[in-house]
C-alpha cells in the first residue's frame, strides 16, 4: 500500500516536469496493480506462521502458510520500501538530487534488486503437501510483483550509469592527468562492481540500526527460512484441523485431523452450509445416524441431544494428532457395528454412505 503511494506520488512528479511516457505510466499501472493483489493475497489468503495450526471448513477455513517470517519482516520490509522509495527518487527526481544522494539510492535500488531475486525464488517453488487435501483449488502467491521490481531497478541503474558516464565523457579537463582518469573511469563506469562493494558497509550499517528494534544480524536469512512450504522454508506445519464448529459427528471430525496415513481422508463435504473433510468412518457414522432417525424419530433426538451435550466438549479438547489418531482407533469397533447394521436394514447400504455430506 505505501509503494503504491509513492509510486503515485512519482507520477504526479512526473506529470508535472512534463517527464512521463505513455510506457512509464503504463507499467507503473501494472506494477500498482500487481503490488495490491500481492498485499492483499498476503494479508488475507498466505498470512498463517509455520507453527500455527490452519482449521478448515470454519468462518476462517481458508489459508495458507506466508513466505516471511513475521518476526524478522522488519528487516525485509526496511530494505524493500528504501529501495522502492530510492527508485522514486531515482525515477522522478534524479535532475534535483546530489551526487551522494544518487549513489546512496543507486545501492538500495541494488539491494532491492537481490533481496527481490530471493523473494523471486522463493515463490516460485511451494508445496502444501497434505494442505492440497483441504484445499484443492490453492492457488499460491505470484512472483509478479518481485520479477517487476528486479526488472524495473535494473532499467533504472543501467540509465542512471550510462547517463552519468556520458557526462563524464563528454567532460574535459586543461590538466591532462585529470583528463586520463576522467576517460579511464568513464570506460569501466558503466559496470556497476562499485555499487556492490559500496553496498556491503551500508547494509552492514542499517543491519546494526534495525538490531536495535528487536531484529537479529540474520534476520534478512530467517525471514524467508523460518517459513513452512516455500522454496527456502525449513519447518513443518502443524497439522490442519478440520473446523468441528457446525455439529455434527464430533469425535468422527476430530478424528480426521489425524495422520491421513491412518486416517485416510476421501473427499470434501458440506455440512450446515460449511465445507469439512470427510473419510470412511464420519461418512458411515453419518450413514447410521440417518438410519436412526428414520427409523425412530424420537429415539434419534434423544440420542442427538445427549451426544450434543457430551460429545461437543470432549472433541474440544482433541487438538493433536496424536488424540485425532487415538480417537479415531477407538472409533473403530462403533465403525464396524454401523457398517453391519446398515447392511442388515438398508438395501443400497453403499449409496447411503457415499450420498452423506455430498457437495
Amino acid at each position: 500500500m505505501i509503494l503504491s503511494i509513492l509510486i503515485f506520488i512519482g507520477i504526479i512528479l512526473k506529470l508535472l516536469n512534463g517527464k512521463a511516457t505513455f510506457i512509464e505510466i503504463l507499467l507503473i499501472i501494472i506494477y500498482i496493480v500487481s503490488s495490491l493483489i500481492f498485499y492483499i493475497d498476503l494479508t488475507t489468503t498466505h498470512h498463517y506462521q509455520y507453527n500455527s495450526p490452519i482449521v478448515y471448513g470454519g468462518i476462517n477455513g481458508t489459508g495458507c502458510y506466508s513466505p516471511f517470517a513475521e518476526q524478522h519482516s522488519l528487516t525485509l520490509t526496511w530494505f524493500l520500501y528504501a529501495s522502492y522509495a530510492s527508485m522514486l527518487v531515482v525515477w522522478a527526481c534524479k535532475r534535483f538530487i546530489s551526487p551522494i544522494l544518487l549513489t546512496l539510492s543507486l545501492i538500495f535500488i541494488l539491494i532491492g534488486i537481490l533481496i527481490n531475486i530471493f523473494i523471486f525464488l522463493q515463490l516460485s517453488q511451494h508445496d502444501i503437501g497434505i494442505l492440497s487435501f483441504y484445499n484443492k483449488d490453492h492457488i499460491g502467491l505470484s512472483p509478479i510483483d518481485s520479477l517487476f521490481a528486479i526488472i524495473i531497478g535494473l532499467l533504472l541503474i543501467y540509465k542512471s550509469i550510462t547517463q552519468e558516464v556520458n557526462k563524464t565523457f563528454n567532460r574535459r579537463y586543461n590538466n591532462k592527468f585529470l583528463n586520463y582518469l576522467n576517460t579511464f573511469l568513464a570506460k569501466r563506469g558503466r559496470n556497476p562492481i562499485w555499487l556492490l562493494i559500496f553496498s556491503v558497509p551500508v547494509f552492514f550499517i542499517v543491519t546494526l540500526i534495525l538490531i536495535l528494534f528487536g531484529q537479529e544480524t540474520n534476520s534478512i536469512v530467517k525471514v524467508f527460512t523460518e517459513t513452512a512450504t516455500w522454496r527456502f522454508s525449513q519447518h513443518s506445519f502443524p497439522h490442519p484441523i478440520p473446523d468441528n464448529s457446525s455439529g455434527g459427528h464430533y469425535l468422527c471430525t476430530v478424528a480426521i485431523a489425524g495422520d491421513p496415513k491412518l486416517v485416510k481422508p476421501l473427499r470434501l463435504g458440506k455440512r450446515h452450509g460449511k465445507i469439512i473433510v470427510v473419510n470412511r468412518q464420519l461418512l458411515i457414522a453419518n450413514a447410521f445416524e440417518e438410519l436412526i432417525q428414520d427409523f425412530s424419530p424420537k429415539l434419534h433426538f434423544i440420542i442427538r441431544k445427549n451426544y450434543d451435550k457430551y460429545g461437543f466438549n470432549i472433541s474440544k479438547k482433541i487438538n493433536s494428532v496424536f488424540w485425532s489418531n487415538t480417537v479415531y482407533l477407538l472409533m473403530k469397533p462403533l465403525e464396524w457395528i454401523f457398517l453391519i447394521t446398515l447392511y442388515l436394514f438398508c438395501t443400497k447400504p453403499e449409496e447411503k454412505i457415499n450420498a452423506q455430506y455430498a457437495l
